[in-house]
């Protein structure tokens, strides 16, 4: 058997993407997961504000010292971390800049028990995937509604919470804040706003703006006490209903709608009352992930709601929202793409409700 002739070969060609790399990709991150899970779960990045060394690392961390330096090197090429040779040889390692405000305990934007918490749900969705192939979701037991409301609401005290401070709230100022209707606008709602973190940072960037986070019973406490501490209770409150039946007012100069759609029987009846609770002119901002026909970005879609999706719930394909706005009776309907939000983009939808017109 002849060998090839690697130097016939042109550069190009020997820097190509294998047809497997994909497959190689999708290998190493779930390695990556569970680096980044370990070195959260062993508070390393409390020890990696500062420069420091495997060997001081792995003392403060009872900790091996060489693998330590393997493992501080891995998170290196992971660009968790950044790196400077040391005097006297080898290697420091800090928390990248970047990442401080996220991964440090002591930072107010921290976010290690919401990554935690998406690595142990995907982690989960991953060992039970054969069987759901093989045999479907199995049919759910009898729901308690108080418990699966409890469930939410421990996760809107940590979780949500984490990823609204740090990612939300910024996402929801920065759109509406370019929205004319905003300058104006005197009352809000904030439909399955969680811990309530977005209408608190609403209220703030608008003086003027008071309203309604509308949330299950036990969310909706979640979010009041943090209402509460924001000093802002004279201007917000927190509602408890199902959103599937209770009445969550009317008369509001917009409604920040985030990732709720998907949990709902009948989304076409949602948007109605959506439509029903904005007054002339509104504004509906409408954020869920949507499957696009580009691969790159249906993948993270893709992965991240696939259990949801195989629970029956709605993932719905590009487009198909924003035509259900228009059914719903949205005068114009605009979107934003690829927003960044946790775990996977949104497509953001601005549905504005038409002017009202005095009767002949």
């Amino acid at each position: 058997m002849r060998c090839t002739d690697i130097s016939a070969r042109s550069p190009s060609a020997l820097m190509s993407l294998h047809a497997l790399q994909p497959c190689w990709d999708m290998q190493l991150a779930g390695l990556g997961a569970d680096a980044l899970r370990m070195a959260l779960e062993a508070g390393m990045f409390t020890h990696l504000e500062e420069f420091v060394s495997a060997p001081e690392l792995a003392r403060c961390l009872g900790l091996e010292p060489a693998n330590t330096g393997y493992f501080l090197e891995l998170l290196w090429g992971m660009e968790m971390l950044e790196r400077r040779p040391r005097e006297g040889g080898g290697m420091e390692y800090r928390m990248h800049v970047a990442l401080r405000p996220y991964l440090h305990p002591a930072s107010g934007q921290y976010c290690g028990d919401a990554l935690l918490f998406r690595h142990q749900v995907l982690r989960r969705v991953g060992m039970q995937l054969q069987e759901e192939l093989r045999n479907g979701v199995p049919e759910p037991k009898t729901v308690d509604p108080v418990a699966m409301q409890q469930g939410w609401a421990r996760a809107a005290k940590i979780q949500i919470s984490q990823e609204q401070q740090a990612v939300t709230a910024q996402v929801a100022c920065d759109i509406l804040g370019r929205q004319p209707e905003f300058a104006q606008a005197r009352r809000m709602l904030d439909l399955g706003g969680g811990p309530g973190l977005v209408a608190i940072a609403l209220a703030k960037l608008r003086q003027g703006l008071s309203g309604v986070v509308f949330e299950y019973p036990p969310v909706a406490a979640v979010a009041q006490d943090a209402i509460e501490r924001a000093g802002l209770a004279g201007r917000l409150q927190a509602r408890g209903g199902d959103l599937a039946a209770a009445d969550f007012g009317s008369g509001y100069d917009f409604i920040w709608c985030s990732s709720v759609l998907h949990f709902v029987p009948n989304i076409p009846a949602v948007l109605a009352r959506l439509h029903a609770a904005l007054r002339p002119g509104g504004l509906l901002v409408c954020c869920h992930a949507e499957i696009g026909g580009d691969v790159r970005q249906a993948r993270p879609v893709l992965q991240y709601y696939l259990h949801l999706r195989m629970q029956g719930r709605h993932v719905l394909p590009r487009g198909r929202l924003a035509s259900l706005l228009r059914d719903a009776g949205f005068a114009r309907v605009e979107q934003i793409d690829g927003v960044c939000f946790p775990m996977a983009p949104v497509a953001v939808l601005l549905a504005r409700k038409g002017e009202s017109k005095d009767p002949a």
